[in-house]
């Protein structure tokens, strides 16, 4: 095989240890291979950028595993190119399995170029990263907090849910805390509504009768401790988050333009793609590294299956958030593409259908610097020709047993 890189590396990453193979071509072409084993503390990867700057090393491939490969990347990244490296990519045959065999192996595939690296955002990307997943991670802890909360006023047998949309609103909250305080008379707990939940009060004194004791007391009062800690955790978190995403604050307001997307969700994907699209080529890479278009498995001609690679979970999430939004949507080229494949497609696919637009649109508005434009909710009507459609739709009606004539609207 050519050798495509002349000075490459292989680092086999473990927890508390690296293990290094060097291999340089000498003045004939011939490989020369050199090992060596080094710990994982600040100090020790100091002495591993030295040892591989030593031979001149231009690339060095490391195997993604777990959260072990990043004090090495960041170590090395200023010294030389880094790749960090798919584990399904780097299979080697089977037999004599060693961390010294998986470096040699990693170190060959670089120097042939038999691997590609993956994404790894620059420093300023991934620690609005760290941030935003962060914050996604309390919200959704906040959620399995208040449905905690439910759980024990059910167990309770309060039906408080049953009447206010929120039970944590202004209402909610006044009513949960005069129960942990010790009030558990229904007419005085439907007293504390406030605004358009004071029409509801003789449905609140019935739902607020039940068998509230001191035992669910603690339980709600420390759940509420809990969300109120949750709620300024999220606002410092935003706040931050706020400060570092404000150099891409012209890219943040053009996402915003996608339908399905505000502000939160559009943090969120410049924190897990970048605003460089250069990275990526184009927007069919972009989309197939995210997992959101159709797999590729042929054999024998026949096409096995068409099933999504798994892509970055964190991104998933927040298009999954945005596609279903978008399908919500009134008029929009989204909503119709989505209301479009679910009938024959089926809610999951014409989901993931929707995620793959919004990915796209989302790579040609970061490279071009251009806001959304959509096609409308009637684009599928709009695109055929118009009396042709009109004759498709006549024939069905007919086929119901109904009797048509068109005629043109005058202008």
């Amino acid at each position: 095989m050519d050798t495509l890189i002349e000075r490459c590396a292989g680092l086999d990453v473990h927890k508390d240890t690296v293990v290094a193979c060097v291999r340089v071509r000498d003045g004939r072409g011939a490989p020369q291979v050199e090992t060596a084993e080094f710990g994982t503390t600040t100090a020790a990867l100091l002495a591993l950028r030295d040892w591989l700057t030593g031979f001149g090393v231009q690339v060095v491939g490391m195997e993604s595993t777990g959260v072990y490969w990043k004090p090495v990347y960041y170590v090395l990244e200023g010294a030389m190119t880094c790749w960090l490296l798919n584990a399904r990519h780097l299979r080697n045959v089977p037999g004599r399995k060693t961390d010294l065999a998986d470096a040699a192996w990693i170190a060959q595939l670089v120097e042939h170029g038999l691997v590609r690296p993956s994404f790894v955002p620059p420093p300023e990307i991934r620690e609005l990263r760290d941030l935003t997943r962060y914050r996604k991670s309390q919200i959704e802890e906040r959620t399995r907090e208040a449905q905690r909360l439910d759980k024990v006023l059910q167990d309770a047998g309060l039906k408080l849910s049953s009447v206010a949309s929120d039970i944590l609103g202004v209402s909610g909250r006044a009513m949960l805390a005069a129960l942990v305080e010790g009030t558990r008379d229904p007419v005085a707990l439907a007293e504390l509504a406030r605004g358009a939940l004071r029409a509801k009060i003789p449905a609140l004194r019935e739902a607020l009768s039940g068998r509230f004791s001191a035992h669910h007391a603690l339980l709600v009062g420390e759940i509420l401790a809990k969300l109120d800690y949750l709620d300024e955790a999220i606002g410092r978190l935003s706040a931050e988050i706020d400060r570092l995403i404000e150099p891409f604050r012209a890219q943040v307001a053009l996402l915003d333009t996608i339908p399905g997307i505000d502000r939160r969700c559009a943090e969120a994907l410049i924190a897990e793609i970048g605003v460089d699209m250069t990275r990526f080529g184009d927007a069919s890479r972009l989309a197939s590294w995210a997992g959101v278009c159709p797999g590729q498995h042929e054999s024998v001609g026949k096409q096995k299956t068409d099933r999504t690679r798994k892509g970055p979970k964190w991104l998933q999430v927040h298009l999954n958030e945005a596609a279903k939004a978008a399908a919500r949507s009134k008029g929009t080229y989204l909503a119709a593409q989505y209301a479009r494949l679910r009938p024959r497609r089926g809610h999951a696919k014409a989901t993931i259908a929707v995620e793959h637009l919004i990915l796209v649109a989302a790579y040609h508005i970061l490279d071009r610097g251009v806001p959304y434009a959509d096609l409308g909710g009637d684009w599928f009507s709009r695109r055929h020709d118009a009396e042709r459609h009109a004759r498709h739709l006549a024939r069905q009606i007919e086929a119901l047993g109904f009797e048509v004539t068109l005629s043109p609207v005058a202008a």
